[in-house]
Formats: structure tokens, C-alpha cells, sequence
């Protein structure tokens, strides 16, 4: 039987290394959202603004196509060599790949080698990207309590919200302290620079820890998979579904507040850029302290009422929350991301915890990174393009893309979703008498 014995302290060191790492990994993510316009000066150059911008984004969506890669390989990864033996080679690459970003050169000294240089980097981000969300998750959920697994994996979504946060007063500062001409030309670079000593960090703290007690149990009956990817693909084909259907929301959602929102505050709303950071830092400093709000929640009543909740609130108030987005003013606009913000966190957090709960042990770290990457590559990539195309018609009509991918999938998951607030994390007690790696699930 699974031993429950984590310290108070120990408890907090790995909430504190997860959160620390997962943190690096989104504010390295997200920072390419608010300085998409520089970064498109620098690397797409255009006589249409517009033209330069869509490129960048574009490339932002790259990345997304990367992401099932990094869920095949890093999932694989956690479930053969450990969890945080993968969530310390996320935070790596992570970290050396947006430092590169910050000494690449540009169109002009490099010609079209720049923006292909971009394009691999960018890859390299979703690659990590890919194994970050749900080993963190994996890593914090096993390590929870089980009456309190929803709070403590609300610290994905909230590190991740801080990270969007820190991006935006990071982009305010540099345009408040550099000219604008110098922003174009060196300023943006300075947040991707940031990262570097943030990936120390990071580093230092996800190898200071020991391994979960549930991977600690299956190589000490010899259950740990051999063949992730392959248990996965037999008779694991309804989770994998419900995760790609949870991270399409999730995911969309969380892209539209970290990367869309200031482009669609200052082409769209027509808001001076200052304004629009600090808007967006707002809302996301008020997202993340309803993550754990929503993650009590989830432990009191369920991850079902919960997600379905928030799946439903952003089918019915997305549009809503850019119309008030769409004034230009910036106390109607704070209350349209809380708006968003409020559902969004109702939905990530709970989704972050059934990554967890609904995969077997052996396979947990795989079959989560895979259905959720999925999602996140097929829905959520082109989720800024798509919204910077539709915004050219009307201020809400952005929301319209979001709106609609929530109302399908929250009634799908309305008839597939389970409950899985109680289910156990640990190893199948069948798998000890076997005393052989599992190959299936």
C-alpha cells in the first residue's frame, strides 16, 4: 500500500521546486506574446504591420505542433527514468532555448536563416512545453494528500497565471525605461535574457528533490514500464480522448489571456500598450488566485461539477468578457479577463488534477502528455491566429473561436467525464506478484 508519509517541509520543497520551475517555463512562453510586434520587426519584416504580426504569431503557433513530441518523449521519459528526472530536463531546455531566442540575430544581419533559426527554437520551447505541465502536475498530485490533490495541483495554473504576470510588468517596465525605437531593436530581448539565471534556479531546485513515492514503489516492484507509449495505446483510448477534449478548453483558454490578450487590448481596443500590460497583469494575478480557490473546490465537490462549470461558463461569457475587453477602457477591460479568468480557472485547475488521476501509475506521465498535447496542438496552436483573424471583423468575435470549442467539448465531457476525485495513484497491487516490468496496461 501507498505510503503517505511526505513531511510538512518536504511537501513544500517540491511545491516550491515544481511551482519555481514551471514558473521559468511559462514567463520564457509567454514573454514571446508581448513583444510579438518587436519580435516581428526583428525576424518577419513587412511593409504591412499587420502582415509582420500575423507571421509571429504563426511561429507562436509552431511551437504547438511540437508540443505532442515533447508529450511522447519527456511522458515517456518520466515513466521510465522518473518524474522529476523529466521535469529537470524540460526546465533545460526550456531555459537554454529562450536564451538562444535573446542572441539571435535579426532578418537584417542574418537573412532568412533568422526567422528559420526562430522557427526551430520555438520548437524546441513546445518540445519542453510539452513535458512541463503534466509532469508537474504528475509530480505535485502524487506527492498531494488525497483530500488535497486539487489545491495542490492548482500551483501549475497559478505559477503558470504568475509567470503571465511577471511577462507583462516585465514588458511594462522595458517600455516605460527604453524608446520605443530601441525597444524594436534590443529591448525585447531582455526578458528572454531573464531566463537564463531563472533556469538555474530551477534547476537547482528539481535536483535537489527525490522522486515521488509512487515511481519510488514501482521500480521497487519492478512494475515500471518498459513501454509507455505502447501501454498507453492498449485500452487507454477513452482517457486519452477526455484529455485532449479537457486540454482543448484548458489550453485555448490559458493562451488567449498569456498571449493574445495585449495584442487584442492595442490593435483591437485601440488601448494605449502601457494600459494593456498592466491590464493583462491584473487579470492575471486575479486568474491565479482563483486557482486554488478552484482547486478547493474540486476537493470538496468533485472534478466533474467543477470542470463542467468552467467548460460552460466560457462557452456562455467569452464573448461577453471581449466586448467589455473591446471598450478600450481599462476598468471595463480588468473585469472582462476576470470574467474569463474566473472560468478559465475553474477549468485548468481541475484539468490539471485529472491528468493525473486518469491514467494508471505505470503509464501516468506518458498517456496525460500525450492526450493533452494532442489537444493543446490541434485546438489551442492556432487559437491566437485564428483570434488576430477574427478580430479584423469585430471585438467580440474573437471570443467566438473559444466560445465554440468550449461549448463542443463541454458536452462531450458532459457524457464521458468521470469522477476522480478518490481514485488511488498508486500502483496496481496486481502488478507485485507478476515482479516484471508492465508493458500493458
Amino acid at each position: 500500500m501507498l505510503r503517505n508519509d511526505i513531511s510538512r517541509t518536504d511537501g513544500r520543497r517540491r511545491v516550491l521546486a515544481a511551482g519555481a520551475g514551471n514558473f521559468m517555463e511559462w514567463f520564457d512562453f509567454s514573454v514571446y506574446g508581448f513583444f510579438a510586434g518587436a519580435i516581428g520587426a526583428n525576424f518577419f519584416p513587412s511593409a504591412s504591420a499587420t502582415s509582420s504580426l500575423l507571421s509571429t504569431l504563426a511561429v507562436y503557433g509552431v511551437a504547438f505542433l511540437m508540443r505532442p513530441v515533447g508529450g511522447f518523449v519527456l511522458g515517456a521519459v518520466g515513466d521510465r527514468r522518473g518524474r522529476r528526472f523529466a521535469l529537470t530536463l524540460s526546465v533545460v531546455l526550456m531555459g537554454v532555448s529562450t536564451a538562444l531566442i535573446a542572441a539571435l540575430p535579426s532578418y537584417a544581419h542574418l537573412g532568412v536563416a533568422a526567422p528559420v533559426l526562430l522557427v526551430l527554437l520555438r520548437c524546441v520551447q513546445g518540445f519542453s512545453a510539452g513535458g512541463e505541465w503534466t509532469g508537474s502536475a504528475a509530480f505535485l498530485v502524487e506527492s498531494a494528500a488525497a483530500h488535497r490533490r486539487g489545491r495542490t495541483a492548482s500551483v501549475v495554473p497559478a505559477t503558470a497565471a504568475l509567470a503571465v504576470a511577471a511577462g507583462a510588468l516585465s514588458a511594462l517596465v522595458i517600455r516605460v525605461t527604453v524608446p520605443s525605437p530601441e525597444i524594436v531593436t534590443w529591448g525585447w530581448r531582455i526578458p528572454f535574457l531573464v531566463a537564463f539565471p531563472l533556469t538555474l534556479v530551477g534547476l537547482y531546485l528539481r535536483m535537489k528533490l527525490e522522486d515521488t513515492e509512487v515511481f519510488r514503489e514501482l521500480k521497487a516492484r519492478g512494475a515500471v514500464a518498459e513501454a509507455p507509449i505502447r501501454a498507453v495505446g492498449r485500452g487507454n483510448a477513452k482517457s486519452v480522448a477526455i484529455s485532449c477534449a479537457l486540454s482543448a478548453i484548458t489550453v485555448l483558454g490559458f493562451y488567449y489571456i498569456a498571449a493574445y490578450s495585449t495584442t487584442f487590448l492595442t490593435t483591437t481596443a485601440r488601448m494605449a500598450p502601457r494600459s494593456a500590460l498592466v491590464v493583462v497583469a491584473v487579470g492575471a494575478l486575479i486568474y491565479a488566485a482563483c486557482c486554488p480557490l478552484a482547486g478547493i473546490l474540486s476537493d470538496r465537490f468533485g472534478r466533474r461539477p467543477v470542470s463542467l462549470a468552467g467548460g460552460a461558463g466560457l462557452a456562455v461569457c467569452a464573448v461577453p468578457a471581449f466586448l467589455l475587453m473591446g471598450t478600450g477602457s481599462p476598468v471595463p477591460a480588468v473585469a472582462g479577463m476576470v470574467l474569463f479568468g474566473l472560468f478559465e480557472a475553474l477549468h485548468n485547475t481541475t484539468t490539471t488534477v485529472m491528468l493525473t488521476e486518469l491514467f494508471p501509475a505505470h503509464m501516468r506521465s506518458t498517456g496525460s502528455a500525450i492526450g493533452y498535447n494532442i489537444g493543446a496542438a490541434l485546438i489551442a496552436g492556432p487559437g491566437p491566429l485564428i483570434a488576430a483573424a477574427l478580430a479584423t471583423a469585430g471585438a467580440g468575435l474573437p471570443a467566438v473561436y473559444i466560445a465554440g470549442v468550449a461549448f463542443v467539448c463541454t458536452v462531450v465531457l458532459w457524457f464521458a467525464l468521470p469522477e476522480t476525485r478518490w481514485r488511488a495513484l498508486g500502483p496496481d497491487p496486481r502488478t507485485a506478484a507478476a515482479g516484471r516490468p508492465i508493458t500493458s496496461a
